[in-house]
């Protein structure tokens, strides 16, 4: 098969040529119309030999006949010769015919001057798709690792990277088992047996995982691992899809969009984001639904405290108990203490005979979750607080205190260090709370989540109003990407609602924007630059968090990766990136 970089591709196949009976001033007058310093001298389509223009030149007054000063030293090459030869010389080649030896044809300067132009045009070609590919590679969903036969990394994308919590830059070159926890890549290497769809635990999250052998000329020399699902309630969602594929009648696509999946608990792989930001935080709840200690979510209004309290609740220990929720700063203060610990019979004027339970012994048994506890009272701090130490609930009016048992999950907008400052926080209760922290960034540090929160509304939407699926401009996520989000998520899934109902067609544009996104602003960073910043954002909290950890455990690694929920390597490796 002849390549592109064969001589026959490029070959001059009516090249200038010489006959014995030329002169050498005729041979002058040939040099001057083309691009070479050397002439064949051909005789019935053989090459006899070469006349170079020095030598012309320099014989022209002293000989006649080209005979006597050509020469038989020239570069001779067959047709399947490749222009790609490290050792093609600067002077032209002759190509001549592998079984009669005649010339087919030359390829000159002007002929490889042609050839070098295609190869760099080639070679740009090639680096666009390098660049596509790697920014492929990046944006895929799902976290993509590969590895030579020895098991060293040798491509790692962004996504795997948020998983294990290490680096792109700090994986390459390391082996797959000292950075991703419980790899199997080494075994698939020594096997060759690909693994497919098996079950994964990494930072303790529940994972779908192929890992692949790469072959070659009949021998493994690499593996590929892809972390395919986060969870088992994506593979239902994946399971519903297809099903709806399957089915024309509309009354059973309303049904199966009813179905417990769609309105049932809340767990982490519902929870919407790929982002760092978002993505440390779902890890952190991970970890904190298999502990018992209190935790506090923090985050600006609308970023998704409650989701994050739900799927913490029922991917722990508790998830068969309820799930009780109270929004402090939406009950009056003189109802709070009644709401939250209840009343016994006769404590109010116009209550019910019985008295009722407070919110906190229905929370038995499971979750209570205190939404804008910075918004609570300071008389109320306070017996919640005794609560948390002793507890047991006294009711209002009551003089028996009530036992309960109960894991408290409380959150915030507000910074109750400032509040604890300002006096208007119990320190105490502060630090009840502070056990594990969890904070939820404002969408405007995680915008690249937008699209992936929009592919998963619409289509509800859409279903939820019975219409055709709804499409969306372009131009209008690039709009939502200079808009800073004060409302955060609330704010997007209403605006996206509000323009669900308000588009044609069927399809959203740019006019059907609120007023606010048609201002037009300026954008002051790129995506790449913003998403830079970010990173280093993230990278000095999690700095500051670790050293917090290591001085209360006095330096102990194994202590330390134990409270943060992370194995050693990953302790280490984050340490020496630190460094």
């Amino acid at each position: 098969m002849i390549s592109n970089d064969h001589v026959k591709q490029w070959m001059n196949l009516q090249p200038v040529t010489l006959s014995k009976e030329d002169t050498l001033p005729e041979t002058l007058v040939l040099f001057s119309e083309i691009a070479d310093k050397e002439l064949p001298v051909v005789e019935n389509g053989h090459l006899l030999g070469v006349i170079t223009l020095q030598d012309c030149v320099t014989y022209l007054y002293e000989k006649n006949d080209i005979l006597c000063i050509m020469k038989t030293d020239y570069y001779a090459v067959s047709e399947d010769f490749s222009l790609n030869d490290k050792k093609t010389p600067e002077r032209p080649l002759y190509v001549l015919h592998e079984k009669n030896g005649a010339l087919e044809g030359v390829v000159g300067n002007e002929e490889m001057i042609a050839y070098y132009e295609y190869v760099r045009e080639r070679e740009k070609d090639a680096r666009q798709t390098i660049e596509w590919l790697k920014l492929g590679f990046d944006t895929a969903y799902e976290g993509v690792a590969i590895v030579d036969e020895k098991g060293t990394i040798l491509l790692f994308n962004e996504s795997y990277s948020r998983y294990v919590g290490v680096s792109k830059e700090e994986a390459l070159g390391r082996p797959a088992a000292d950075v991703i926890e419980n790899s199997r890549l080494p075994a698939v290497l020594k096997t060759g047996v690909p693994e497919r769809s098996q079950p994964h635990r990494l930072q303790g999250q529940e994972l779908v995982v192929h890992r692949l052998p790469i072959w070659k000329n009949g021998q493994v020399i690499g593996a590929v691992g892809i972390l395919v699902y986060e969870g088992i309630s994506e593979i239902r969602q994946v399971l519903q899809r297809m099903e709806r594929l399957q089915t024309t009648d509309k009354q059973s696509e309303k049904q199966m969009s009813r179905e417990p999946l769609a309105q049932g608990p809340t767990h982490f792989d519902d929870i919407i984001g790929e982002s760092p930001g978002i993505s440390k935080a779902k890890k952190i709840g991970r970890k904190a639904s298999k502990a018992k200690a209190t935790v506090l979510i923090t985050g600006e209004s609308g970023v998704g405290k409650e989701p994050f309290a739900r799927a913490i609740h029922e991917d722990g220990s508790r998830s068969s108990g309820p799930f009780v929720a109270v929004n402090c700063a939406a009950i009056p203060e003189n109802l709070l203490e009644s709401e939250l610990f209840g009343y016994m019979q006769g404590a109010f004027t116009g209550t019910r005979n019985n008295g009722k339970p407070g919110k906190v012994e229905l929370a038995s048994g499971g979750t209570l979750f205190l939404d804008e506890i910075g918004d609570m009272p300071h008389t109320t701090q306070a017996k919640i607080l005794r609560v948390l130490q002793e507890k047991e609930v006294d009711r209002v009016g009551g003089t028996t205190p009530i036992p309960v048992d109960f894991r408290l999950i409380a959150a915030t907008n507000k910074d109750l260090k400032k509040q604890m400052e300002e006096d208007k926080f119990r320190e105490d209760l502060f630090y009840r709370l502070h056990v594990m922290p969890l904070h939820i960034p404002p969408l405007r540090d995680r915008k690249q989540d937008i699209p992936l929160i929009i592919a998963d509304r619409l289509p509800k939407l859409s279903e939820e109003n019975e219409t055709q699926e709804t499409t969306i401009e372009k131009e209008v996520l690039e709009r939502m990407f200079q808009y800073d989000w004060p409302g955060n998520v609330r704010e997007l899934l209403n605006v996206l609602e509000q323009m669900f109902h308000l588009c044609e067609d069927d399809h959203i544009r740019l006019e059907d924007l609120p007023d606010g996104f048609n201002e037009q602003t300026q954008v002051t960073e790129s995506l790449s630059e913003w998403q830079e910043r970010k990173q280093k954002q993230e990278e000095k909290f999690e700095r500051k968090q670790i050293e917090k950890v290591l001085g209360e455990v006095d330096g102990n690694k194994s202590k330390a990766a134990k409270r943060l929920g992370i194995s050693r390597a990953t302790l280490y490796n984050k340490l020496s990136r630190f460094s």
